[in-house]
């Protein structure tokens, strides 16, 4: 069960940071490229959480989020998929840095249910921290 965990700085203040990661409408497969348009769907929505079935074909997953924003926490249960079991997880903390962006603090506890997903947990113990990080960096620096 691997648990990687990495910080990315970026110049957008919180709420922005808040409202990419829980931006649910048709541009999240453009806002997110490991997201397909084929392995996105939104189940339901509410204030504060979504149910969401997202992914592309090397594995898909359906989620639970749910952010609180006076927090600046959202986080992200597996609650279906096809690569990883039942409460896998993410955890994003978005705190305010000094130089007036966001500090994003991510935890990722993935455990791989299948062979696919044993093997990619495996890729993830060894790369994770370098292309997750990188992934989220790229992401937030297409936002404005």
């Amino acid at each position: 069960m691997p648990t990687i965990r990495f910080r990315v700085t970026t110049p957008l203040p919180p709420d922005k940071v808040l409202g990419v990661l829980t931006d649910f409408s048709d541009r999240r497969p453009v806002i997110w490229p490991n997201i397909d348009h084929d392995h996105f769907r939104v189940h339901d929505q509410g204030p504060d959480w979504a149910d969401v079935t997202e992914g592309n074909v090397l594995a898909w997953e359906r989620n639970r989020y749910e952010w609180n924003a006076d927090a600046g926490e959202v986080t992200v249960t597996a609650v279906e998929s096809d690569s990883w079991a039942p409460g896998s997880r993410w955890r994003y903390r978005l705190q305010p840095s000094a130089a007036g962006g966001t500090q994003v603090d991510v935890t990722v506890v993935r455990t791989g249910r299948g062979l696919r997903g044993k093997l990619l947990g495996s890729l993830l113990s060894v790369f994770g921290v370098r292309v997750l990080r990188s992934d989220m960096e790229k992401v937030l620096a297409r936002v404005r």
